[in-house]
C-alpha cells in the first residue's frame, strides 16, 4: 500500500520504520521539512516529502501530529490521494500542550471528531494510546494469546476494515470502538488509554469509560 504519514515524532517515526520493513511504500513529511528528515529516510527508505505531498498518491495517510496544529495543515491536502483513501487520526487533546479547544471542553466534541471538521475527511481514530516505542517490540503473531488489542473508532466500515488489517499486519489485534462520536471511549484518561491488554480486556475498558472528560484534561 502507499502511505503517506504527516508528522515523524515517536508515533510516526516507529510506524515509519514498521510499515517499511512490511514492504509499503511510505512518504514521510513533519512541520521542519524534509531535510531534517535524511536520518529516519536512510535508515527506512522511506521518501521525505512537504506536508503539502504527504497525501499524493497515497491510499492510507497517517496524521500524528499536536492536535493544536491541525487546523495549520495546508488547505488542499488530501487533492491528489488515491481515489477511496483513508484517513488515520493518532491524535490527542492534550490542553497544557494545545491550549484550549472549546468545542471539545464545552461542546463535547470528541478529539476525531473535531479533527474531521478541520480537515474535511472522515478519520479512523486508532494508536492514540498506544506507547510508540510498543510498535517496535510488541508486535506478535496472530492467535499468540499475549497478543496485545487496539480500539479503532471510525465511521466508516470499509475505511475501518483497511486500518484493522494493516494494525494485523503490524502483529496486533483490534476491538471495533464504534464511531467516532464513540470515540471517546479511548481519549486520555481512559481506562483503554495506555492498556497493554488483548481483545477481552481492551473490550472491557471501553465499556467501563465515562464520557465526562477528567479534570486532569480540561484547560
Amino acid at each position: 500500500m502507499k502511505i503517506g504519514i504527516i508528522g515523524a515524532g515517536n508515533i510516526g517515526g516507529n510506524l515509519t520504520r514498521r510499515l517499511t520493513k512490511l514492504g509499503h511504500e511510505v512518504s514521510v513529511a513533519n512541520s521542519r521539512g524534509p531535510q531534517t528528515l535524511t536520518a529516519l529516510a536512510e535508515e527506512t527508505g522511506a521518501t521525505p516529502v512537504t506536508v503539502a505531498e504527504a497525501a499524493r498518491g497515497a491510499e492510507l495517510v497517517v496524521v500524528t501530529i499536536p492536535l493544536k496544529n491541525v487546523p495549520d495543515l495546508p488547505s488542499g491536502l488530501f487533492d491528489g490521494a488515491a481515489e477511496g483513501f483513508v484517513v488515520l487520526d493518532t491524535g490527542n487533546y492534550y490542553p497544557q500542550r494545545d491550549g484550549r479547544i472549546d468545542a471539545v471542553e464545552d461542546d463535547g466534541l470528541t478529539e476525531s471528531r473535531w479533527t474531521e471538521q478541520h480537515i474535511g475527511h472522515p478519520v479512523i481514530k486508532a494508536f492514540n494510546g498506544t506507547y510508540a516505542q510498543d510498535i517496535l517490540d510488541k508486535p506478535l503473531p496472530k492467535g499468540d494469546p499475549q497478543r496485545m488489542a487496539l480500539p479503532v473508532a471510525g465511521d466508516d466500515d470499509v475505511a475501518k476494515k483497511t486500518v484493522r488489517e494493516l494494525i494485523d499486519e503490524l502483529g496486533f489485534d483490534t476491538v471495533d470502538a464504534g464511531g467516532i462520536d464513540e470515540s471517546w471511549r479511548q481519549q486520555p484518561d481512559t481506562p483503554v488509554y495506555g492498556l497493554r491488554g488483548g481483545v477481552a480486556e481492551v473490550t472491557k475498558a471501553l465499556a467501563e469509560a465515562s464520557q465526562e472528560r477528567p479534570a486532569t484534561f480540561r484547560a
